[in-house]
């Protein structure tokens, strides 16, 4: 598989919605975690990211302004012992759940499926880091409907091994704009991953589309000590 740049794959597609990267930084020193969220509609880009423990959640940044909850209210990042889940919904506590009563990433993720946003069936993407004792792996899951049709969930595991230097993997709800959103095809994307936490900070927040965008979460995890350095960026101020 081809190394795409992320930077030409987000500034290309104006609506990628929700996405995730997972991979490992150039020095080999860091397990590398991006999250980012976007926004059409009020609701969707009324939204803040705030720390929440040794994770995050989003927040309504105008409560007045926040007509449903549902879908865009959750914890995309929890942290269980030496894993760190990173997902585009409430899944997330899912996944803690049922891990922390020994389950398995892919057996918890068995209990869930694409969202009820009829008709986009916004797909379910959500990731695990496990960093212990110097070592370090990963997974990403995707949950989608069968291609537009609700009655049946396809669902796609993606495990990735002793993680290469400077090289992770994208995967994101949508394919691109479109009525109904077209969701995400194919395996998560070979990206590379450059530069330290605020370097490579800032080139993700600076690609996507300044319409969109509205918050990004980036944590670098020494993989040695398992201490770890997050950045927070939110288009609400």
């Amino acid at each position: 598989m081809k190394s795409l740049s992320l930077e030409t794959e987000l500034k290309g597609n104006s609506y990628p919605g929700r996405g995730i990267v997972i991979g490992k930084s150039e020095d080999g020193k860091y397990a590398v975690a991006a999250y980012f969220i976007m926004g059409r509609s009020e609701n969707s880009r009324n939204r803040v990211f705030v720390e929440e423990g040794e994770g995050i959640r989003t927040e309504a940044f105008d409560p007045a302004k926040l007509s449903d909850p549902s879908l865009i209210i959750y914890a995309p990042v929890r942290v269980l012992g030496n894993k760190t889940i990173v997902t585009n919904g409430d899944q997330t506590d899912t996944i803690y759940e049922l891990m922390d009563k020994q389950q398995t990433f892919e057996q918890a993720l068995r209990t869930r499926e694409f969202e009820p946003d009829a008709p986009n069936y916004t797909p379910r993407i959500s990731g695990i880091m496990h960093v212990e004792n110097g070592g370090y792996n990963y997974a990403m899951s995707i949950l989608k409907s069968n291609n537009g049709d609700p009655k049946a969930c396809n669902r796609y595991t993606f495990a990735y091994e002793n993680p290469v230097n400077g090289q992770g993997h994208f995967i994101h709800t949508y394919m691109g704009d479109g009525n109904p959103l077209p969701s995400f095809e194919g395996e998560p994307k070979l990206v590379g991953i450059d530069g330290n936490l605020e370097v490579f900070t800032e080139k993700i927040w600076d690609s996507l589309n300044e319409e969109n965008k509205v918050s990004l979460f980036v944590r670098y995890i020494d993989i040695k000590t398992g201490t770890y350095e997050t950045r927070i960026i939110n288009k609400n101020q």
